[in-house]
């Protein structure tokens, strides 16, 4: 799907964020999502940011973020983020929890795309980590995380090698970070705390402390990213 005119129906849309309508209508009236815009008849139509808004709102709420607490979230993205803004925030926020792989037929996953999957489409889903392939050629083990990136980023005219090498890129810096930010709060916040001798109350509510503020790290490892990725994009070429 393009990130042009919106052209989803209500129910298309449910069907690609794998939500019920009525979930989805329930967002729209806490005003988690946008208004559609309204086609021939008055018929309103969904497009990819709606999409992309509709998987991140579904992961906070996974991470046990109240209705609030999205909305918070939500409020603080600028208002003209695009739908692969969007599958970026939420690939990261997940991986703060990485969920099983989840097994899809090539239905459900043709649902998701808007097609019936080519070998190129499973390749290039693979190559990024969304998708792994079964022995049952129409079964596949999918990465709740990526798939929603992956989907965004498919036809997006990118060598095969280039994927690969840059899932590579992502892992290895991923990896490092994840690492030095858990060095710095265990030594930092979690190793001075312990050794004051706290309740195991308090020891509790550290821990629920601990789990809220991961989504709002996230977030601030994503604008750190993408101000970062906007200096190298608009500066000089060597």
């Amino acid at each position: 799907m393009s990130a042009g005119t919106p052209q989803l129906t209500v129910d298309e849309l449910a069907a690609r964020a794998g939500v019920t309508v009525r979930t989805l209508r329930f967002y729209a009236a806490k005003g988690l999502l946008p208004p559609p815009e309204l086609g021939p008849r008055r018929v309103g139509l969904y497009g990819p940011e709606h999409l992309g808004r509709l998987e991140l709102i579904e992961e906070l709420q996974r991470q046990g973020l109240t209705l609030a607490a999205i909305e918070r979230y939500l409020a603080q993205l600028p208002e003209d983020i695009g739908s692969l803004d969007l599958a970026i925030h939420r690939a990261l926020v997940a991986s703060w929890t990485p969920e099983a792989a989840e097994e899809t037929d090539r239905g459900q996953l043709a649902r998701r795309i808007g097609r019936d999957p080519s070998d190129a489409d499973l390749d290039r889903l693979a190559a990024m980590g969304a998708l792994h392939r079964t022995e049952d050629p129409d079964v596949f083990k999918t990465d709740p995380g990526l798939l929603p990136l992956g989907v965004r980023i498919l036809d997006v005219p990118i060598p095969l090698e280039t994927l690969l090498a840059a899932r590579a890129v992502v892992r290895l810096h991923s990896q490092a970070t994840a690492h030095d930010l858990h060095r710095l709060f265990r030594d930092t916040v979690w190793k001075p705390y312990r050794e004051s001798g706290p309740a195991p109350a308090d020891l509790d509510r550290m821990k629920s402390l601990t789990d809220r503020i991961q989504p709002l790290v996230v977030q601030a490892i994503v604008t750190a990213f993408q101000r970062s990725l906007a200096e190298e994009l608009t500066g000089s070429p060597e």
